[in-house]
């Protein structure tokens, strides 16, 4: 796994990453203030999850993005389905293909799981996952707890 655009790289994250990614997920975050304990806490644990993957987009030793995705096993889909939670790009390099390529590197990922089907929710970019080809099939409902 590493999709590279060149410059441009799309690896999967390590446990170095964390201080490059915190600034990213704090930009990302508009429902949540992110508690910088906890993410470094939960950084490290999905890095060790098999069933989830994260993702950095790197230019010349510097994170741009990242990505955070999950594969589980569903009765629904008579699969496994991939769950896209998070993607962030920095602003400066966005619809420069950043996006796509980490969006590329994680279905890879998921077929390679066994996933039939890549699904997620979005409020803010529903034309860039149109033109990479996902569709709109549900509305989402949550519930803090």
């Amino acid at each position: 796994m590493g999709k590279s655009i060149m410059p441009i790289r799309i690896r999967k994250a390590s446990s170095e990453d964390v201080e490059a990614v915190l600034p990213l997920v704090i930009d990302f975050a508009t429902s949540f203030d992110t508690d910088e304990r906890i993410f470094r806490e939960s950084f490290i644990k999905l890095l060790e999850s098999r069933s989830a993957l994260v993702l950095v987009a790197e230019e010349e030793k510097y994170l741009i993005g990242y990505c955070l995705g999950f594969c589980h096993d569903t009765f629904y889909a008579n699969g496994r389905v991939a769950w896209l939670e998070e993607i962030m790009v920095i602003a400066s390099h966005r619809r420069r293909g950043v996006g796509e390529a980490m969006m590329e590197t994680f279905e890879s990922w998921a077929k390679n799981e066994g996933a039939v089907l890549s699904a997620l929710a979005t409020r803010r970019a529903a034309s860039f996952y149109n033109a990479i080809g996902y569709e709109e099939s549900a509305s989402y409902f949550r519930k803090l707890l």
